[in-house]
């Protein structure tokens, strides 16, 4: 090992040697240049070209990744301008389609009366045959199908958007069952009628409200626990109904048979006043707390981590759902299925794949009131509007099962 370290101990010194000649060759002038070159380059800032070179580069990989999330976020904020400006646009012809639908309701009937007529009469002006007719007859019914409407339409929204399902609508999970069972009980039994009905129906569809979320809310509240439990005890009321119905006198089955399929008729100008104030309190609550509806579709983890009371604002939602839905069914009966389509359809109508609760409530008024104009006029024999909606919803309600049964996933 020792003679290998001294040869190449030898190799070293001749390179040294031959270095040291070469530069023992260069004229005097170049090996002061290379020296002030050298001095110079010792005397840069080297670090900040280093520095500079750096952010250079950095400046270069960032900026097309900048540009990419900013035109990202344009393509973002046109999106949600579009989306509003179609669900302006949606909410605009379904306001303008309700408004006509309501003029066709006092226009038509037996007698077709102009609207100038209509409008003297509205006004208070006492016009032989026309005064009775619109005031008594076509007007409260007008305004219980728009009111109706609108609150089975925002009932329903909120629940489906609440419990993320769109099974979850009053009519489905039993709630509109327990206001028709006190009803028909009070109408049947204890044979009173007027606005007793209504408070009960009221009364007993939150309690039947109650007792689906308190049974649903074991451990932890689930949506589908809540739809399986609503149903189980809305058929349980409907037998109710049935039990009650048979043991009736036939004198008073036929006038809460019409009441149960849901009908407009002989509807009252002194029952709306509640319905409006109804509406307006609880819809408005509802709309108040949109944004949490909003948040609630998200999931409840992300809604808790977005500083929501769930279960707080969930018993709000569900309080004043129920209540739209108790007063209008007291009113109108039970119109099925009117809450359970209005919020897909303002969903589809609007683009954005949720229903809120002004679309909802403008697609619920509309489907009344077309409906009763179909069930009035359209065929040889008079249909109550419930009927109408009924021969709507049941297809849909087929289709979403089949469709979710093809999905494989729970209710």
């Amino acid at each position: 090992m020792i003679p290998r370290i001294h040869a190449k101990e030898r190799e070293c010194d001749k390179h040294e040697q031959k270095w040291a000649k070469t530069v023992g060759k260069i004229p005097s002038q170049q090996k002061n240049s290379l020296q002030a070159n050298n001095k110079a380059v010792l005397q840069e800032d080297l670090p900040q070209k280093n520095i500079a070179v750096i952010q250079e580069d950095l400046l270069r990989n960032i900026m097309p990744v900048q540009q990419k999330f900013t035109s990202a976020a344009n393509c973002i904020t046109v999106q949600q301008r579009q989306r509003q400006r179609r669900r302006n646009i949606v909410c605009a012809a379904l306001g303008a389609a309700v408004v006509l639908l309501s003029v066709l309701m006092l226009v038509l009937g037996q007698t077709i009366y102009s609207l100038e007529d209509i409008f003297r009469a509205l006004c208070g002006e006492q016009i032989k045959g026309v005064s009775f007719a619109v005031q008594t007859l076509r007007l409260p019914r007008m305004l219980a199908g728009v009111l109706a409407g609108i609150a089975f339409g925002i009932a329903g929204s909120t629940f489906q958007s609440m419990l993320r399902n769109s099974l979850a609508s009053p009519d489905i999970i039993g709630v509109t069952s327990g206001a028709s069972a006190a009803a028909i009980f009070c109408m049947l039994v204890l044979k009173i009628s007027g606005f007793q009905v209504s408070v009960a129906a009221v009364v007993f569809g939150l309690t039947v409200a109650l007792v689906i979320y308190l049974l649903s809310d074991g451990g932890s509240f689930g949506g589908g626990r809540l739809i399986i439990i609503g149903i189980g005890i809305g058929a349980m009321l409907q037998a109710v109904i049935s039990f009650i119905l048979v043991r009736a006198s036939q004198y008073d089955v036929p006038a809460a048979m019409r009441w149960l399929s849901g009908s407009l008729n002989g509807v009252k100008m002194v029952e709306i006043p509640v319905l409006v104030a109804a509406v307006f309190l609880l819809g408005g609550g509802i709309v108040l707390l949109s944004r949490r509806v909003k948040m609630f579709e998200l999931g409840d983890e992300i809604a808790i981590a977005l500083g929501v009371n769930v279960k707080q604002t969930r018993l709000l939602l569900t309080v004043a759902a129920v209540g739209l839905a108790a007063f209008a069914t007291s009113v109108t009966g039970p119109i099925a299925f009117v809450a359970f389509l209005s919020g897909p359809i303002a969903a589809r109508l609007t683009g954005d794949g949720r229903a809120s609760a002004l679309p909802s409530a403008l697609v619920g008024a509309m489907l009344v009131l077309a409906a009763d104009l179909i069930g009035q006029f359209a065929f040889d024999t008079r249909f109550p509007v419930g009927a109408i909606t009924g021969i709507l919803g049941a297809p849909y309600l087929v289709f979403l099962l089949v469709r979710q049964n093809k999905k494989g996933g729970a209710i």
